[in-house]
């Protein structure tokens, strides 16, 4: 665990002084040639277009009528994966192993979690072995379509409102961003090295 925790600080720092040093060039661009950094914006501001890519998530695939055909398959299916998983959660797993790479309160929560899962899933697959029909009526009550094409719509509107407000004022923006990347990067060297 030492050692995981040791290579993930050092990246950090690393990172932190990667930034630190981005952050005083683009702040001193931004001080001395703001319509460098405004062609540089210019030419790295584009739109994506989302309506094409995230299309496949608002179409509805019913798989409703093929559970409910061969509910004896896939009762079967969910019940013993279930136990499957139940017997490896509760007699197989050694917590002490996953303790000591994650965090005690996780792992537990994770097996306790997982352990009302598998439970659930016995009781389902029961109830889709012996009784489809409950299950279809449940499913009917809480089959619901989301629609993401709002969430798109949002992400698709080209927003510069932050790149006039830079442009708007150079000078300040500037300094502040020279003052605050100086002392990350006074930070982060300090930090490396100690």
């Amino acid at each position: 665990m030492g050692l995981f925790w040791d290579i993930f600080l050092r990246f950090a720092q690393i990172l932190t002084v990667i930034a630190g040093i981005s952050g005083i060039a683009l702040s001193l661009l931004l001080l001395f040639s703001p319509n460098l950094v405004r062609t540089l914006s210019n030419f790295f501001n584009y739109q994506l277009n989302l309506e094409k890519r995230l299309s496949a998530l608002n179409k509805y695939i019913q798989t409703g009528p093929i559970i409910y055909r061969h509910n004896i398959l896939f009762g079967g299916c969910l019940i013993a994966g279930s136990i499957f998983a139940l017997i490896f959660l509760f007699f197989k797993l050694d917590v002490t192993k996953f303790s000591s790479i994650f965090n005690e309160i996780v792992v537990v929560s994770m097996i306790l979690l997982g352990k009302i899962s598998m439970i659930a899933g016995i009781i389902l697959g029961f109830f889709l072995l012996f009784s489809p029909k409950t299950i279809e009526k449940i499913e009917s009550k809480m089959n619901l379509w989301i629609d993401t094409q709002q969430v798109v719509n949002k992400l698709d509107k080209f927003h510069d409102d932050i790149d006039t407000i830079f442009f708007r004022h150079p000078k300040s923006f500037g300094f502040a961003g020279l003052i605050i990347s100086t002392i990350l990067f006074v930070l982060s060297i300090v930090n490396l090295y100690n």
